[in-house]
Formats: structure tokens, sequence, C-alpha cells
């Protein structure tokens, strides 16, 4: 890369190209994660496709490192590169809806609440994640979790075509019709095959408000709670997505001020079909135990996509994550997770028991990418603290949570949570597929010969 043709490139560009010295470089280098501090050598904050293009042609032709950023909700940071360029696809954020069809188009900028946004306009609502200012891309390309897993399956089983932009600089439409090996690999694969400016979803009718529980339990009854909990989950219906949640107490005007920042388990769900059967399907999570606080209400569903919004500041709090998929929750693994808990060193950080099943369940293993879908809980570990001093103890005990709950779990991770990728990317990426792995390198093959992007490129 020199001078000279850094600025023959960005000629060639709609969009910006922004380099350090630029008053934005600062701003457009910055991902979700604050512990993130990487000094790419340019970002290509693209306008449109021509501009992916010309920015992948770029970097193919210098052998540079090439990144993808696309929500910027980027807890592994590997949206950024130290002395790489950065495809930037925060422009590219449109979001269209095709209500008659159920289907809803965005660019791969787009963010959570831009769809939400966009989609509640005509009563639908895509599957997506929890956290309203997460980008789209990523969270698909990884699998996607959210609050309709289990009516409607994750992110990625909704993905119905995507047009992509291959490291050999192809436009390709990825559907059931056409390259649809490409498409099977971008539902939950983990990105890496190319960068993907437009996803198109299946969406779905809800109602106006949603019924949402959110209950808060003492430490000293969090045994019969979190065993409560295990037993109501098993038989709980589809419309319900649940967590038991693991975590301290936020210093909020609802919650007694002698609970605030001790250990407390807490119950949340969606209950996104009717609403008297919605308040007999959650009375087991409000009924049982004696709460200190029941924050349980009706809300409208892109009220509930932000709810934990302000839980999870950009830029200020620091984050990594890991997790683990448990073949049950045992009392034993209760009790283990119940003793991490009371040593975590950062009242911010949580221990969230994904409640599986559903929908989410009953996509084959080969149908997509993301593989088996047998374990009916997902554990997230998540490590969230704001003082850089305190980054060594926050992270020890993240992996020490994950060593200590692997002998529950059945050894596969979810690609979303990856930690730093430490352990190397194809070391998650063959726990997370599993027997899938060995087609989808193929693909990689086939797409990216070269390795031009790297598997975490494609966590945006």
């Amino acid at each position: 890369m020199t001078r000279d043709n850094l600025r023959a490139f960005g000629d060639q560009l709609r969009g910006d190209l922004i380099r350090p010295g630029d008053a934005e470089y600062d701003d457009a280098r910055a991902v979700w994660n604050g512990m993130i501090d990487r000094l790419p050598a340019a970002i290509a904050r693209c306008a449109g496709t021509d501009d992916v293009l010309a920015t992948v042609a770029y970097a193919r032709d210098n052998a540079l490192p090439l990144t993808v950023r696309g929500g910027g909700h980027n807890v592994s940071g590997s949206a950024v590169s130290d002395d790489g360029v950065v495809i930037d696809l925060s422009r590219m954020d449109a979001v269209h809806v095709d209500a008659a069809r159920r289907r809803v188009v965005a660019g791969g900028g787009a963010t959570i609440g831009d769809v939400d946004r966009v989609a509640q306009e005509f009563g639908l609502a895509v599957p997506l994640g929890l956290v309203s200012k997460t980008g789209i891309a990523g969270l698909t390309l990884g699998g996607g979790l959210g609050w309709l897993r289990r009516a409607y399956g994750a992110s990625c089983d909704n993905l119905v075509a995507a047009d992509v932009v291959t490291a050999t600089g192809e436009r390709l439409h990825a559907s059931e019709t056409e390259n649809p090996e490409l498409l099977w690999g971008l539902r939950g694969g983990g990105g890496g095959l190319g960068v993907v400016t437009s996803f198109e979803f299946r969406a779905y009718p809800v109602p106006p408000q949603v019924s949402f529980a959110l209950v808060f339990h003492p430490w000293h009854d969090a045994k019969a709670a979190l065993q409560h909990y295990r037993e109501w989950a098993d038989t709980a219906p589809d419309d319900v997505s649940s967590f038991a949640i693991l975590w301290h107490a936020p210093a909020i005007d609802e919650i007694p001020g002698e609970y605030h920042h001790q250990p407390v388990v807490v119950y949340a769900a969606v209950h996104c079909g009717d609403r008297a059967e919605a308040r007999s399907d959650l009375s087991p999570l409000r009924d049982f135990g004696n709460p200190i606080a029941d924050l349980s209400d009706a809300v409208p569903y892109a009220e509930v996509q932000q709810l934990f919004d302000e839980d999870y500041p950009a830029h200020i709090m620091r984050y990594y994550w890991k997790s683990l998929y448990l073949t049950g929750l045992d009392d034993a693994a209760l009790e283990t997770m119940r003793s991490l808990n009371e040593i975590s060193p950062s009242p911010h950080s949580t221990l969230d028991v994904w409640q599986l099943g559903g929908a989410f369940c009953r996509v084959a293993p080969d149908e997509s990418a993301f593989g088996d879908r047998s374990a009916p809980f997902l554990l997230g570990i998540e490590a969230n603290w704001e003082d850089p001093a305190d980054d060594e103890a926050n992270i020890a005990w993240a992996r020490r949570v994950h060593e200590a709950m692997s002998r529950f779990s059945t050894g596969a991770e979810y690609l979303n949570f990856p930690g730093f990728f430490e352990d190397g990317e194809q070391s998650l990426l063959r726990k997370s597929v599993g027997a899938n792995y060995a087609r989808l390198s193929d693909l990689k093959g086939k797409y990216d010969p070269q390795g031009l992007f790297a598997l975490r490129g494609g966590f945006s």
C-alpha cells in the first residue's frame, strides 16, 4: 500500500475513505466493545455495492488484511484489524418491507433497531437478537438468537436470500434456487464466504404488545428458583422464549436498596402469542416463591427489543463473552453456576441460561451450516465491566466458568459469543458447526480460495 495507490483507491469510492489522521478516524475505528483499540490503515465507508467491490479488489491486490464492519456491535473486536482495510457498511442500512409476502430486505449495515422500526409499521417482526444496536449481519451469519427463537427459529433460519460480493469480485445472489449452497453456508456458518451487502428475511405477524415477564429472586432462594425454572422450561409452549439469569441486581428504584449489586436469579421471558394464553403460560414464573421485584408487563415488541440496551453501552463497557450448549440443568450444573456467579469480579457480568427447543430445534443439522440443535439450553457467559485495570480478572473469571461448565456441555459453542478467538478460529468453527465443517470448508475453498476473508470477518 502506497500513498498514491491509496489516494487512487479513495477516488473510486462514492463513499468515504477514512485514514489515520482524519477527524473521523477514531470514531470510525471504534466498535461497541470498549476493550478494542485497533488501528486500521484505511476504512472504506461504502455507499453501495460498487464501493464494496472496489475495496475487496484493493485489499486483494495489495495483500492487505480485510475485515467487515456491519452494525459495529462487535464483542470480539474482529471487525477491525491493525494495519488492515475495513469495509464499513454502516451507510448501507436501508430496510424495505413487502407486507403481502411477509418479507424484509435490509442492507448489510442495518441494525436490529433499524429492522424492528420499519417492520413494526406493518405489524411484522423478524426473529433477531436482544439488543437493538446489534448489526443484523454478524448476528445472522453466526446464527442469531432472540425473543422469537422458539416460536420462529433463529435469524439464520429465516434468511431466504442474500446478495454477496465474493473475494474474486463476483456479485452473487444466494437463494433456494440460485446459488443455494452459498445460502446454506451463510445460514449460521460464521461468515468468511464474502461480504453480504443485503439480507432478505422471512417475517411474522406479532401482536401490538407482547407479554413480558421479568422477575427477580433473592439469592437465598437461588437453588429453588433455578430448579423451578428447569421444570417449567421443559413444558413451556413454543410461543415463549425465556432465560434464567444469574446476575447481581442493578441499582434501580424498582428493586429494594439492600439487594443492589447483590447476587440474584432473574426470570426473563417473552410470550408472542395470545394475551390470555400468555397469562396462563407465564404465571408459573410470576407466582413462584417470594420475588424481590416483578417488572412484568404487556410491552410493545420494539420496546422489548430495547429493554437491555442500557445494560450494554457502546465504547464505555468492556466485554468478553463465551458460551456452551448444555446437555441439561442437573443440580450439579446449577450449583456450579451459583458458586461461580458469587465470585464474579463485576456486578455487571451475567450467566445467561437460554431456553432452546421449539422451532429452533426443529431444523435438521444439515439444513443449514449452523449445525446441531439438540441441546435444551445455551449458557451465555458474559463478563461485562468498566475499568481497564480489571481486564485480567474478568476475562479469567469467564474462562473459569467456561472450563468448569464444560463437563455439562455438548462441547459445542455459539459462534456469536467467541471470546477473542484465542483458541483459534477453525477450532471454534469445528466445535460450533460439528459435522458441517467439511462442507463449509469446501464452500470456503470455492468462494475464497486465497483466504482473503478470515472467519472472524463475518462477525460484524
